[in-house]
């Protein structure tokens, strides 16, 4: 049986994506800072207490988890605050970089011991990131929180191919959750089902790409 560790596990598409691949018969760990009672009603083994952004927090994943062998580590945590230029909160700003964009990478290297043979890490990122598809400003933290987790993504990308470790940079969708007040244009179960495709597409040769969920190359 192969494992999944997910985080931002307790709602949204963290939540839907535990659920897909628990479907897919995966063993599922969801890590969260407190655990939905949605969550706890799957068969998820659920890490709670753990704040992606507390340093501590995240060194003792890997006591957590151990005599685990991790196939596939989703980094989806992540927040979302609205800044235009006249209404700019520095305090989000860091908070947004702090979770979004230093929090995935050092979960990864956190539990780079725990990884199989051929093992993947995906990032749930946004094309909001993407300097070339802004065309529409603002949301500054958010934007360049993203495009720096892009970055370190694709570092990693480079710096874990000696090991045989695919990443993914992935965006999922204009996603109905409560990040955007279920705005989106599709389901949580929708993109998760997308992002579950794309992951088991990636490759060597394919990692460091940036991808849509829907299968389209994003630009940078």
């Amino acid at each position: 049986m192969k494992t999944a560790v997910i985080t931002g596990a307790n709602r949204g598409i963290g939540l839907a994506l535990c659920k897909e691949y628990l479907a897919q018969g995966w063993q599922v760990f969801g890590v969260c800072r407190t655990a939905s009672e949605e969550l706890s009603a799957t068969r998820v083994k659920v890490i709670a207490g753990v704040d992606v952004a507390d340093a501590d927090a995240v060194k003792q994943l890997p006591t957590l988890l151990a005599g685990c062998k991790i196939d596939l580590l989703i980094n989806n945590a992540g927040i979302f605050k609205h800044e235009s230029l006249e209404s700019i909160n520095y305090a989000d700003v860091a908070q947004q970089f702090l979770v979004n964009a230093v929090a995935p990478v050092r979960i990864s290297e956190a539990l780079l011991g725990l990884f199989s043979a051929s093992a993947k890490i995906a990032f749930i990122t946004s094309r909001m990131g993407s300097i070339a598809d802004n065309t529409s400003g603002g949301y500054y933290g958010y934007r360049m929180s993203k495009a720096a987790l892009n970055a370190a993504a694709m570092s990693l990308s480079h710096d874990l191919k000696s090991r045989g470790i695919a990443v993914a940079i992935l965006h999922p969708g204009y996603v109905q959750t409560a990040m955007v007040n279920f705005g989106g244009d599709i389901t949580a179960e929708e993109s998760a089902r997308r992002l579950s495709l794309r992951i088991s597409e990636l490759n060597m040769a394919t990692t460091g790409g940036f991808w849509h969920s829907n299968g389209e190359r994003l630009p940078w």
